[in-house]
This record gives C-alpha cells, structure tokens and sequence, in this order.
C-alpha cells in the first residue's frame, strides 16, 4: 500500500450505521418502554412539586416519603399506565423523526449516506424529531400530570381511575382542545431538549472511538443526554405542568402561566422539580439509549 492509500485509510470516516425507518420505529420504542420503567416514579414526585402549594411539600425527599407513607411504594407509580401505553409510539415517533431530520440534513448538505453526519446535523435532526413526536406527546402529557397530581392534597379522594377516564372528562369539559392543552409548551420543552439529547448523546458515543456499541459508554453517554436535555427544558416543563393541571378557564396560554409563576414564586419557580427531574434523567435515559441500542443492533442481526 501507498503512503498516499495509507493516509487515506487514516482518514477514512467511520462506518455509519445504514438509516432504517422501520427499525428506527422499533428500536426507539423498545428504549422508551425502558425509560418510563426506571424513570416513572421520578417523574411522579417531579409534576407533584411543580403543581402542588409552595408549602405542601419541603423538598422531593419530603414529596417522596408522604406519598409512600398515603399510597405505598405503588403510589409512585401512579399514572403509569398513559406513558407506558403512549411511550412506545412516542419513541417510535421520536427516533423516526430523528431519522426523517437526519435525511433532510443530509440532502441539504449533500452529505452521502455512508457519511458521519457533523454535530451540527445531528443538532438539527434531534430537535426536527419533537416535532412529530408532539402530536402524540401533548396529549399523553396531559393525561400523565393530571393522574399524577391526584390525591397529593390532603383528604383529598382520587377522581379518576385510569387514562380512558381523564379523557372522558377532558372530551367533556373542553373537546379536542382540552385534550391537546399544553401543546406549544410541549414543543417549547422538547425542541431545545431534543437538540441536546441527541446531540450531547452522540458527541459523548462518538469518544469511545469505535463504532460498535460499548454497554458502558451508551450508558453514560445516555445519562449525560438526559440530564442535558433536563437542564434546557426544565423551565418550559414547569410551565406545561402548570399549563396542563390548571383548572379550565384559568390560564390563557403560556405567557399568562409563566406571569403568574413569576409573580407568585419568581424565577426560583421555573427550576421547581429541578432535582427529581436531574435524578431521574440519568438512570432512565441511560436506560432508554441502552435499550435502543440493544434492539437495534439485534434488528440489525436479523434482517
């Protein structure tokens, strides 16, 4: 070989992985299905700070033991069931947004398909993927706080008994509309968040310095992501939570919210839930990257 045809071997980009719409669907929400397991009951204690009284609870540590203490390790599960049945479209979605992102950066830069696409595309793909992801995430969202703030006041009865319930009464108290309430918060959390989750991940997997997946740096680079995504889109999360869980009528939009939030608790009450969102970022979205990961490299061994 050549000192020209070595140097060039050198330089050569790795191999990328070749796009697959379907498997990008598949793989994605198997992942999601293993973030919601690990990363549920955070959440639960995350939306119960964000919406409950400045006074009701001292802390995510005091929100954790009180709702134990009234509803037994299961309370912190509480509301499962609508991300759990909603979180393999909305990964699915999610990773084929990535997808569709990573192909329009690819045709506006010419870059070929075998070719590592630069941070900058990957940036670009990760926040086109919560786009189409929001049609679904809004309402799931919804459904997910307003059974997750039940009960947390006290004396207070539960008055709905699973997701099909909430969005009977949502239907009925406001149609379509209420159901979708929430839907530009969504979009202003998940866009700027989806930007560093996909970019910080692939950064953080492109330092290993290989391209097979290693178990250990998917799942760091995937807990890095998560608390990435969780520092941009905290502020955009307290206002949907509160956006969401209002009662009808109350709130006029975003903007009305986040005037409200300030005046009554100022800039400190955009961080609410900071600290059970941060916990629950890294051990729940290591998992959900490891789990992508995983299925795809057996989809890739299948066919």
């Amino acid at each position: 070989m050549s000192s020209t045809e070595s140097a060039e071997a050198i330089e050569k980009k790795p191999e990328v992985r070749k796009p697959s719409q379907l498997k990008s669907l598949l793989s994605g929400g198997f992942g999601g299905v293993c973030l919601v397991f690990v990363g549920h009951p955070f959440d639960l204690i995350k939306v119960r700070l964000q919406t409950a009284s400045a006074s009701q609870y001292k802390g995510a540590v005091d929100c954790f033991k009180q709702t134990v203490a009234k509803d037994g390790v299961r309370g912190l599960y509480r509301g499962m069931g609508a991300p759990l049945t909603g979180i393999t479209p909305i990964f699915s979605i999610c990773f084929w947004g990535y997808d569709i992102g990573e192909r329009i950066a690819r045709w506006a830069a010419g870059t070929a398909p075998n070719q590592q696409l630069s941070m900058t595309q990957v940036m670009f793909a990760g926040g086109f993927s919560a786009i189409p992801t929001t049609a679904i995430m809004a309402p799931g969202e919804r459904i997910k706080v307003v059974l997750q703030i039940q009960g947390q006041n006290p004396g207070e009865t539960p008055k709905f008994k699973g997701p099909i319930d909430v969005i009977k009464h949502l239907y009925k108290e406001g149609g379509i509309r209420s159901i979708f309430r929430g839907t530009n918060a969504t979009l202003l959390r998940d866009v700027p968040g989806s930007v560093a989750w996909f970019g910080v991940y692939e950064y953080l997997k492109r330092q290993s310095g290989t391209t097979t997946p290693n178990p250990f740096y998917t799942l760091f680079a995937g807990g890095m992501a998560g608390i990435a995504n969780w520092l941009i889109a905290i502020p955009a999360d307290v206002i949907k939570s509160r956006f969401q869980t209002a009662p009808q009528g109350k709130y006029s939009g975003v903007i009305d919210v986040t005037r409200d939030l300030l005046k009554e608790q100022g800039v400190k009450g955009l961080y609410k839930g900071v600290a059970p969102a941060l916990l629950r970022a890294f051990p729940a979205n290591a998992a959900c990257f490891f789990g992508v990961e995983l299925a795809r490299s057996t989809l890739d061994k299948v066919w």
